[in-house]
């Protein structure tokens, strides 16, 4: 027998979690009590909102969930804005609480952190919330929770534990028990897919997010049909180089006009969400001559683009499927032309100024071999998600998209490099977001992570005094003052150097490589 907290630990360990980012407090001891003793890695971020961020970078580098232990009230608060974020790009994570004494709840009677109703405030941008009312339910509880947050459309859920409970015995389990399996697709639309695929004479794919899990498959097929593959922001290298991946925005015009020339597109694992597909909010996404559209949730294929033919299931699985249907035939679109052709255009359509950023980032993709760039809101990081090329699947993400949440980058970046120590990891941040989380060079000085942590410094907000003007609002509020960032990290024990431009960028890059440690350049640019 084992108090809840103690069991906790073992329920995590046995079903593969190695990683908890949290920051202890007297409402959670009880469940650390035994961590120590766990092989689980526990990581201490300077703020809550971090912890989730931190999850979250893990959880997209590695495909497991990210998990989080917080305090109650004020810490489940803090990591609000990160759930939100990863609800936003379908990202698995888990966050456990304390919650105040069951007895207590709903009386409002003036408890440490107390709440009116914590599980009520969390179920708004959990997909599920639950209390532990019974060391009993332990098992069950969390059985349930890794169902829900990995199945179907994946994202954040909550289970709070009160004082009380933290203290009951509790038996382990010998075995767990077993998760559903992934969604099998029908047959009857995919042969009638396969029948539209070798019909098509200009098929295109569109892939999202929820396709990464199927990058094998999905290479396969693209290949076979000839198909260009416009990838979203969070699927980007999803065919590793390919000259049959378009890394461009489904926002562009041109991107726009290959999709209406098509005959064919099938959706993989993509949202049609606004930031991805409707980013400048003109209304002109085109028509689309046919639509397949595989997806995980049935309730998301309702949404945004109705499509000709939905296929619930998981993208791997359904690809998977329509490869083996196709028997090894192969026929030529002119896809990889087609890709080219949009591509020049979508350069140009961006303008000298993102093309020049768009280069840059190829430039680090080809410095830093292997490289995994995480990014925050700023400048370089849009530029990114108009037109880029990775060498691989989950080699490019950021919180530009979706929610929308300054300060991910930091954060995110030390927690892919704690999941993924073997790949090398850059944060392209902003002076303004890198303040929202700065204490956290601390944290990868802690952790000895080898994030290369590149500030792109325009001194402010610059995009969005841009809008302002661009609106005739005069600007204001979007010039808060940085420290020197240099002397800020050397004072976390970080090596860094300031450069002027983008000029000096290759050459301290060379030097970060070689460091074996983190490292900041502050790039000062106009």
């Amino acid at each position: 027998m084992k108090t809840v907290g103690e069991a906790l630990i073992a329920h995590l360990e046995k079903r593969g979690v190695d990683t908890i980012f949290g920051i202890p407090g007297v409402h959670t001891v009880e469940m650390y009590r035994g961590l120590a003793d766990s092989p689980i890695r526990h990581i201490t971020p300077r703020h809550e909102q971090s912890a989730g961020f931190m999850a979250d970078g893990y959880a997209r580098a590695t495909g497991k969930p990210g998990v989080c232990l917080l305090i109650t009230g004020p810490g489940v608060t803090n990591a609000i804005t990160p759930m939100a974020q990863a609800r936003a790009d379908s990202v698995p994570m888990l966050v456990i609480s304390g919650v105040n004494r069951v007895a207590t709840h709903g009386h409002e009677a003036g408890f440490l952190h107390e709440l009116p109703d914590q599980r009520a405030m969390m179920r708004e941008v959990a997909l599920w919330s639950h209390t532990l009312h019974r060391a009993e339910d332990l098992d069950h509880v969390l059985t349930r929770a890794f169902a829900v947050m990995t199945s179907a459309r994946p994202g954040p859920v909550h289970i709070e534990v009160p004082l009380d409970v933290m203290k009951q015995q509790v038996a382990i389990p010998a075995t767990l028990p077993a998760l559903p399996h992934p969604t099998r697709p029908a047959s009857e639309p995919l042969l009638e897919t396969v029948r539209l695929l070798n019909e098509a004479s200009r098929p295109l794919i569109l892939a999202g997010g929820g396709a990464v899990g199927a990058a094998s498959p999905l290479r396969i097929l693209a290949e076979r049909f000839d198909a260009p593959v416009v990838t979203t922001t969070n699927a980007r290298g999803i065919l590793g180089g390919s000259p049959l991946e378009l890394g461009a925005s489904p926002s562009l015009a041109s991107v726009r006009t290959l999709m209406a020339e098509s005959d064919l597109v099938l959706a993989v694992g993509t949202q049609f969400g606004r930031t991805d597909y409707d980013m400048y909010e003109d209304g002109r996404s085109p028509d689309l001559s046919y639509l397949v559209r595989i997806d995980s949730d049935v309730a998301q294929l309702g949404r945004n683009r109705v499509p000709d033919i939905p296929i619930v299931a998981d993208a791997a699985a359904a690809v998977g499927a329509l490869v083996d249907l196709t028997n090894g035939t192969s026929q030529s679109s002119g896809g990889a032309q087609r890709v080219a052709d949009t591509l020049d255009a979508a350069l140009a359509e961006i303008g000298e100024v993102y093309a020049e950023q768009v280069n840059m980032l190829h430039m680090i993709r080809d410095t830093i071999l292997g490289v995994r760039i995480v990014g925050d809101s700023t400048q370089a990081v849009y530029a990114g998600n108009l037109v880029c090329h990775m060498e691989k699947p989950r080699s490019w993400f950021n919180a530009a998209t979706g929610y929308g949440a300054l300060g991910f980058g930091g954060p995110a970046a030390i927690g892919a490099a704690l999941g993924d120590p073997d790949t090398p990891v850059l944060c392209l941040t902003g002076d303004g977001g890198l303040q929202f989380v700065l204490s956290e060079l601390g944290t990868a000085m802690d952790e000895r992570t080898p994030v290369i942590f590149l500030v792109w410094n325009n001194n402010g907000y610059q995009e969005i005094e841009r809008f302002m003007v661009d609106n005739a609002i005069k600007p204001e509020g979007v010039n808060p003052s940085a420290p020197d960032f240099v002397q800020v990290a050397q004072a976390y024990g970080m090596s860094a150097e300031r450069i002027e431009g983008t000029a000096a960028l290759a050459s301290a890059l060379e030097r970060a490589k070689t460091a074996g440690s983190a490292y900041l350049i502050d790039m000062i640019v106009d």
